[in-house]
């Protein structure tokens, strides 16, 4: 059968055109003009886009499946218009065997409704110095290494692990924290005084990244950098890109959306790691994606039952839900209303780029003959966030309750809706 999206804005390669897509055997067939189909989508004022990449997401499955699993967060995934995903390997146990990593691909496989890539841990155990079967992880289907969640503390144990994940090709993906520099933080230290809460320096991220580009730059090795969130950060990977160091990072939706001076109160939806830091960070962080040192948008969507959010920030756990908010308040804040960003550098942002970094060859575009993942986004009207309308089990967001644009309409993932949203 074939399936033909008629009349949307489609984007594709850098540029917004009008044109239809037409999609047969799980794959694009053409995009142009006047196409036909046996069904048809009508996409009429509407954004169709590639399918999202979210290289940093959290499924908490196995080990943790009260707070999310494999089916509810890739369910969320396509709520946000997510089509890609990279799962983090912070789940119980973990995937640093491999055994333990062809089980989990195939369990991604079986349960996700996105395409759902396996990180495989830096670490044994993520907090050990022993350094996994790198290869042996590379075959079983981890297609790069994080210990997410964990610096790693040992500058040996890094360097060791770059040259391994060098010579088996892999990219080396990091949590930059120093813990004794964290030393047992909540928020960032610009706002400590005004919450009466232990604070965090900014030291912590930026000492390590520091330490971490010489050590890349010695093993030549693809290092990224999960969720930057400080000016420091940035400069450190503009300085260390202009010298010709293989680095790549990210930003998270939460760290340009907001800063310290929004947490209202001792509020655990507001704790997370990095924490929000200053307005001057937060434009470093926008300065940086615009002129390419910040290479993507990341999510870290890390879903917790709602029991640990709560009792403020000291006992709550770290993280914020972010698949299915991150597009629409990143349009409707950047694009919409304050035109920091074209809608076209926001999509690549959260398609191409990721996929080009992480080497998903098939992710990202939409081009006849790759796949059909495809999003489809209504940028006109507005909607409110609402926690009873979350895919995820996660609801753990200060985004509640804020009227945005850009809702998912439509997901596909190989040609199949995956997500449809409901009529209101």
């Amino acid at each position: 059968m074939k399936t033909v999206i008629k009349n949307g804005t489609v984007y594709q390669n850098g540029r917004l055109i009008k044109a239809d897509v037409l999609i047969e055997d799980q794959r694009i067939k053409a995009i142009g003009t006047n196409l036909s189909g046996d069904q048809v989508i009508d996409a009429q004022d509407k954004l169709v886009s590639p399918g999202l990449v979210d290289v940093h997401v959290h499924y908490r499955d196995p080990g943790q499946t009260y707070k999310e699993d494999i089916k509810t967060g890739s369910e969320a995934a396509a709520a946000g218009g997510f089509t890609t995903v990279g799962a983090m390997p912070n789940v119980t146990p973990v995937p640093d065997t491999p055994e333990l990593m062809r089980k989990m691909v195939a369990e991604n496989k079986q349960k996700g409704i996105v395409h759902i890539f396996q990180y495989g841990p830096i670490t044994k155990e993520e907090t050990t110095d022993e350094i996994p079967d790198y290869a042996g992880l590379k075959k079983a289907g981890a297609f790069a290494v994080s210990n997410d969640g964990h610096g790693v503390q040992t500058a040996q144990t890094m360097y060791l692990a770059m040259q391994k994940a060098k010579e088996n090709n892999l990219i080396v993906a990091t949590h930059a924290q120093d813990d004794s520099l964290f030393n047992h933080g909540v928020v960032n230290e610009g706002v400590s005084d005004r919450l009466n809460l232990p604070p965090v320096t900014e030291l912590a991220e930026t000492t390590q990244i520091a330490r971490d580009l010489l050590l890349a730059q010695k093993t030549g090795v693809h290092y990224h950098i999960c969720h930057v969130s400080t000016k420091t950060s940035v400069e450190l990977v503009r300085m260390a890109k202009a010298r010709g160091i293989n680095v790549t990072c990210e930003v998270a939706p939460h760290h340009i959306l907001l800063t310290q001076d929004d947490i209202p109160k001792d509020n655990g939806y507001y704790k997370m790691n990095p924490p929000l830091r200053s307005k001057e960070d937060q434009a470093a962080l926008l300065v940086g994606l615009l002129d390419g040192t910040v290479d993507l948008i990341a999510t870290d969507h890390a879903p917790h039952a709602k029991n640990e959010k709560q009792g403020g920030m000291k006992g709550a756990a770290f993280g914020i839900t972010g698949s299915e908010t991150a597009f629409s308040t990143l349009y409707t804040k950047f694009v919409k209303n304050e035109k920091v960003l074209t809608l076209e550098q926001l999509l690549s942002l959260m398609s191409d780029k990721p996929a080009k970094v992480f080497g998903l060859k098939n992710a990202g575009v939409l081009e006849p003959g790759k796949p059909a993942d495809i999003a489809i986004f209504d940028l006109d009207h507005e909607s409110k966030i609402k926690e009873e309308d979350f895919k995820s089990k996660g609801v753990n967001t200060p985004f509640t309750g804020h009227k945005v644009y850009g809702a998912t309409v439509l997901t596909m993932v190989d040609g199949q809706i995956v997500y449809r949203r409901d009529a209101k």
